[in-house]
């Protein structure tokens, strides 16, 4: 028995999380869902967009599915500061496109350092926001990248960074990541600014295999991904540490949709065959993972993002039939 954390948050992740949970519920495998509170809604009933018990539920839970939650000016972000509660330093956003071969690929994001430290000050009219890089976040990163590769058997990682900018910061990374090459002479290695790696992923996405940076660029990367896929509601990620594991799809709570079951729910479907990986349960997620493909590759049943005029659930249905 799994004991899984639900976060379904708010608008359209609500909506893509439901049947994702009846999807993995037919699989032969033993889940207890417990659901929990986190963003705006949750901020109008309790003060706090992430309550501690939220927190405590998933330290205690095998692994953990999030919907997705709106921001809050007066709050810090909820899932940025779960992903630091946690330690799940490693964002992975897996980019595959299924009618163009030439894209696909993986971006491995540093998930706990960066812009995303939460340290700005305010000096008068001056405000300041500190970019906090270390040795020990880079190089857990950066190994992690390179274990990947070697895991799937993927042939190249790039490191992406601005280290003629930021010399300092970036100069850590990118020195780090030619360090810990050395220890995969099986694998190639090499490095781009943060500015060419965009443009070659629109120019030549072939080129990538594995991308590993620091934590904005990651962000700024996997949306440009969904961008070359025509939509962010195919993109999953995994949030993993060495003792947890948060899964969720890159969109966001979408609040102009929500409520219209129009919001794709295939990158939370996704994210659950990531969260089924995670678990050691590979024949299970390999099973969800080609039922997805399956319908994707049809190209019948699909929601306005993908230009079609399906619901939700529709979608859902179709990918538990193939199932």
């Amino acid at each position: 028995m799994y004991k899984i954390t639900v976060i379904p948050g708010d608008g359209i992740g609500q909506e893509v999380m439901k049947p994702t949970i009846d999807i993995l519920e037919t699989l032969n495998t033993k889940f207890e869902f417990i659901e929990k509170e986190a963003g705006k809604e949750c901020y109008k009933k309790h003060g706090t967009n992430l309550p501690e018990d939220t927190i405590q539920q998933c330290k205690k839970s095998d692994s953990v599915l999030f919907g997705a939650v709106t921001s809050i000016p007066e709050q810090k972000s909820a899932i940025v500061t779960l992903r630091k509660k946690l330690d799940l330093y490693v964002n992975q956003r897996p980019i595959h496109s299924y009618t163009n071969q030439d894209i696909n690929f993986t971006i491995i994001r540093e998930n706990s350092e960066g812009l995303y430290s939460h340290l700005e000050e305010q000096k008068g009219d001056e405000v300041i926001a500190l970019r906090k890089i270390t040795n020990k976040g880079s190089e857990r990163i950066i190994k992690y990248a390179f274990n990947y590769a070697q895991k799937t058997g993927q042939k190249r990682v790039t490191a992406a960074h601005k280290a003629n900018v930021l010399p300092l910061t970036d100069g850590i990374f990118k020195n780090t990541f030619y360090k810990i090459s050395e220890e995969y002479p099986n694998i190639d290695s090499n490095d781009y600014y943060i500015d060419a790696t965009a443009m070659y992923l629109i120019t030549d996405p072939a080129r990538f295999d594995v991308i590993v940076t620091t934590n904005l660029f990651g962000d700024i990367l996997s949306d440009e991904g969904g961008g070359l896929l025509g939509s962010l509601g195919l993109i999953p990620s995994a949030n993993i540490g060495d003792n947890n594991g948060l899964f969720e799809p890159v969109h966001g709570s979408a609040p102009d949709i929500a409520g219209q079951h129009k919001a794709n729910p295939t990158a939370m479907i996704l994210s659950s065959c990531l969260m089924l990986e995670f678990l050691g349960k590979q024949e299970e997620a390999d099973l969800l993972h080609k039922a997805v493909d399956d319908v994707i590759l049809e190209n019948k049943i699909k929601t306005p993002d993908m230009n079609g005029t399906n619901t939700t659930q529709e979608v859902a249905d179709a990918i538990l039939h193939k199932m």
